[in-house]
């Protein structure tokens, strides 16, 4: 069955455009589900990935991973059904694990100025730093994203990025005017110290910055400022959505900045301005207060 996976991952690659750590995503899941199935794939039958499902979640994993997994190995049967080495896709009638539904987290503004405001602006890394924290609150980019952006891919005089999605879809993103300022202020840095990569954002030994890099780079400034808890890139991508949703932005247009594919994925957010609304009334509103208060 190896030969197999690794056929439908130069598929992934080649025909559908995914990225490497989503095509590393999929050899994980399909390279666990191997040894637990024991079996040709001519072989597979639906208890086998009913098993496989009910096996990850008793080992601890949460119904969100393990219907992650179900979709992959859904994914890999298809395309062995399509290619004649089964008749059916045993895993078609498999139920995904229903997850408990999670709010995205998101900064308040005076957390977001902070935590953009900490780097300085002078110096190689901190004017990096500074360029790369305005981008993700800016346009909303996902973290492969903003590594995977080229010099070329920004256009500071009209205040655009272009960007390379999910399945190597294209869309332009526009810039904040402080993003801007920061990115030409960290070019400059970048041409004073003669790094030429066409990378947009280098790691101090001049080669690409990495997805990791960016991640490092969001976790310190945000302990700096004090922000506990789970953050990363993404919590700057929600951050931007929530607030733009919050201002009266249209879903639809969150969900073109965002590059979502569906509606249903952006609609989360209107969940969090829920949340958000009840939160203010709760607080200024003279008749949600209890009379002995």
């Amino acid at each position: 069955m190896k030969k197999l996976v690794e056929k439908f991952l130069r598929h992934l690659e080649i025909e559908r455009g995914m990225s490497a750590n989503t095509i590393r995503a999929y050899r994980k899941d399909l390279e666990v589900f191997i040894v637990h199935a024991q079996k040709n794939a001519a072989d597979i039958e639906m208890i086998d990935v009913r098993g496989f499902v009910a096996q990850q979640i008793k080992q601890g994993l949460t119904k969100t991973t393990a219907g992650r997994r179900l979709s992959t190995v859904r994914s890999f049967l298809k395309f062995l059904t399509r290619e004649g080495y089964l008749e059916a896709n045993p895993a078609k009638l498999v139920s995904t694990p229903k997850a408990e539904k999670r709010l995205p987290t998101f900064l308040s503004v005076d957390d977001v100025f902070k935590l953009i405001e900490k780097p300085d602006t002078i110096g190689f890394i901190h004017a990096r730093d500074r360029a790369i924290l305005e981008l993700l609150y800016s346009s909303g980019l996902r973290v492969s994203e903003v590594a995977g952006l080229n010099v070329e891919d920004v256009n500071t005089r009209e205040g655009l990025v272009k960007v390379r999605g999910k399945g190597r879809k294209e869309r332009i993103v526009p810039l904040g005017s402080k993003a801007v300022e920061a990115i030409r202020g960290y070019l400059t840095e970048k041409i004073l110290l003669k790094k030429k990569s066409k990378t947009l954002f280098l790691n101090k030994r001049g080669t690409e910055l990495s997805e990791r890099g960016i991640r490092r780079i969001v976790v310190k400034y945000a302990r700096l400022i004090g922000v506990t808890g789970q953050i990363g890139p993404h919590t700057l991508r929600h951050t931007f959505a929530s607030h733009l949703l919050q201002a009266g932005a249209d879903l639809r247009v969150i969900q073109e900045l965002l590059g979502h594919a569906s509606l249903s994925t952006t609609q989360k957010y209107t969940h969090l301005d829920i949340t958000h609304l009840m939160d203010i009334y709760d607080r200024a509103h003279p008749l949600s207060k209890k009379e002995n208060d």
